[in-house]
């Protein structure tokens, strides 16, 4: 039997993301987002509202990177979205981060995270809250490749958020081959 709850925001999993922009005055700016994924082979999309400092920033700059949050910085990465760039000016340093300058966007890499998709602005829309960014590279620190020069989700270890009880979980183990294991049942 199945219990109703109702139209809530629930999936398992969702991606906690930390959106890092630069301010008018070039300062770093970064906020902790888990509504947000893959809409395109080169697009990501999240609901993230107009209120938000990171917001503005983004619509000024025209760029934004998106970090994979991990288990090491957990504590950073819930700071940074309780916290509003607005009311703290120095929100990254008193997380402990340091940041590098993307290559290809202008916005900061944040140099604890090690995985990040670095994105163009292509849309926002106030109303709906919904942001479209162009996906034009991704990165990561060489210390969370695998031997296969990917990126290696063990050594990432990132956390995925549960709406439900409002925790921080790291991605969990394999279970199985994707694009292959289905081929058994056809």
């Amino acid at each position: 039997m199945r219990k109703n709850f109702g139209a809530k925001p629930w999936t398992y999993p969702q991606p906690v993301l930390i959106l890092a922009t630069y301010g008018e005055d070039g300062t770093p700016d970064a906020m902790n987002a888990a509504w947000g994924g893959i809409s395109d082979d080169k697009e990501l999309s999240m609901c993230i509202s107009a209120e938000h400092k990171t917001t503005a920033n983004i619509l000024l700059r025209k760029a934004f990177t998106v970090s994979m949050a991990t288990a090491e910085q957990v504590v950073a990465c819930d700071y940074v979205g309780i916290e509003s760039g607005s009311n703290v000016a120095n929100k990254l340093e008193k997380a402990g981060w340091h940041t590098t300058k993307s290559e290809f966007v202008d916005a900061p890499l944040i140099d604890e995270l090690p995985m990040a998709v670095e994105c163009r602005l292509v849309s926002y829309d106030p109303e709906s809250c919904r942001l479209v960014g162009e996906i034009v590279n991704v990165s990561a620190d060489e210390a969370v490749l695998g031997e296969d020069g990917r990126i290696d989700p063990d050594k990432l270890r990132p956390i995925t958020f549960d709406p439900i009880h409002n925790t921080y979980r790291v991605l969990g183990e394999k279970v199985g081959n994707a694009f292959r294991d289905g081929t058994k049942l056809k």
